[in-house]
Order: C-alpha cells, then structure tokens, then sequence
C-alpha cells in the first residue's frame, strides 16, 4: 500500500535548485502543492559562501516545473525565518503535510586549517536547520494528513571521508536527528525519514568538490560523468530527480520511519 498525495501540501527547503528542485517538482508532479523555502528567493544569489548559492534564475527554472509551485525566502539558521515559512506555506496552501529539510552546504579541506566560521556556518545549516524547521513546522504538521518529514543527509554521513570532517560531522548529526525524530514522533503518527545522497552533478560537486582546471560549466559536467563512470557501480552519477524518486517513495510509504536511505548507485552499501 502507498499514500497518494495528490491534495497534499510540501514545504521543501534550499528547493530553487540542485537537489531540492529535483524533489519539489517530483512531489509537484505527484500532484502536491509545493512551497519552495530558498535564501535565494528575493536575492540575487549568495556570493558569501565558496560557490554561488541559488539565484533568480534558478527559482524561475524551479518554479517552471509546475503550476502548483510558489517559493518564498528562508535562512533555515533563523528561528523567525523557518517560523514564517510555515505562515507563507499555510496562507498559500491552507495546509502542511510534507516537510522537506533539504537546506544544505559544503565546505572541505584538513582541520587544522579550517575556517571555524566556515565550521559553523556548515552545522547552523546542516544540523540546527533541521531543528529550527522542525520544530516551527510540528504544530501544522499536526494537523496535516498522514504527516511526514524528510531530511537530506549524505553517504557522507554514514561514512567520513578525509578533509570533510564539518560536512561529514554535520550528515552524521542529520541521522542522528532523523532516528531520534522518528522515535519521538511515531506516538503522534508522524514519520520521519533521511535520503542520503551519493554524487549528484550540483553546484556543490561542480564547483567545489570535484578538483578540475575545466573554464566551463560544459567541461566539468563532463569530467564529473567520466569520473562517475569508474567511481559508481552502476556507472553514472545520481540526479536531482533520483533523489525526488527517493523522496516520493519515503513521504507515500506509511509503514517507513527511520530510515537513511542512500541513493548512491551502489557506491555506499549497508
């Protein structure tokens, strides 16, 4: 048996791009209304941090992938942010069903030159966002139907890798939470779950993490998918829509709660 959410309302942070975009418009196109919580929103990107956070261009791209779609701003590390939010949502929906904490960026490099505003910046949105939105969404999703929550963690936090000891700490938290929730809240028949994703051809991987002289967008996208082929299993890169995939499956599945569960074509196994 799965749970159709056609009717049902989604509230999807960091939604303008990238991961979450692939999820806002997979449970748009399952037939849930979709409020996308984004900085980006009302910005013309985030030239703070160590790649372009979303900008207009990609909400506009975002927002295309339905009828159903509205977006609003969100700094999942402000407690009144997350709290509006979830105002904007049920003004413009009536309801919350579904909340997606998919709000998430990444920093590397050896620890003992690592910038700790960059440490802290990484855990205020990786970890206590999780706690802000889901503890300014609960009373809503209360009152929702057959409620649930999704975090996005990482197969980095379920295994450290060098030089990623702030990102990987922060996935490992983010599973922490996600089982600790899903205890707390199975008394009030309201699930919570993780997708952990693998390699995921976004801005994090393109811009940061994969190591490249390529001076295009074109040249790196290439270099990311032949790098894939001999890293992943099943021989390519996971997508934005994989992991929309997985979220479908997790927010329409009502016997699942606790669960991690990586979308990494076999390249973490557990």
């Amino acid at each position: 048996m799965t749970l159709s959410i056609a009717g049902k309302t989604a509230l999807v942070t960091g939604g303008a791009r990238g991961i979450g975009a692939g999820i806002a418009g997979t449970l748009a196109k399952a037939g849930a209304s979709v409020m996308i919580g984004d900085i980006g929103v009302g910005n013309d990107g985030d030239e703070s941090w160590r790649y372009q956070l979303a900008d207009a261009a990609d909400l506009e791209r975002t927002l295309a992938q339905g009828d159903n779609i509205r977006a609003t701003a969100l700094d999942v590390t402000n407690a009144d942010a997350c709290a509006a939010a979830v105002r904007e949502t049920l003004d413009a929906f009536g309801s919350l069903d579904i909340l997606i904490n998919n709000a998430g960026v990444v920093d590397s490099g050896p620890v003992e030159h690592f910038d700790e505003d960059a440490w802290d910046r990484i855990f205020a949105v990786n970890s206590k966002g999780l706690f802000l939105m889901t503890r300014a969404a609960l009373p809503a999703l209360r009152e929702g139907t057959n409620p649930c929550i999704v975090n996005t963690a990482s197969i980095a936090g379920k295994k450290g890798y060098p030089n990623m000891s702030a990102y990987c700490g922060s996935k490992f938290a983010a599973i922490g939470i996600t089982q600790s929730l899903a205890a707390e809240l199975a008394p009030e028949n309201i699930r919570v779950n993780a997708i952990c994703p693998g390699m995921v051809g976004t801005a994090m991987w393109l811009d940061h993490l994969l190591p490249s002289n390529a001076t295009s967008t074109e040249q790196r996208e290439e270099e990311f998918t032949a790098a894939m082929q001999t890293t992943i299993p099943l021989g390519r890169p996971q997508t934005a829509e994989d992991m929309g995939d997985a979220v479908l499956y997790l927010v329409s599945a009502p016997n699942v709660s606790g669960v991690s569960l990586a979308v990494a074509g076999g390249f973490e196994m557990n």
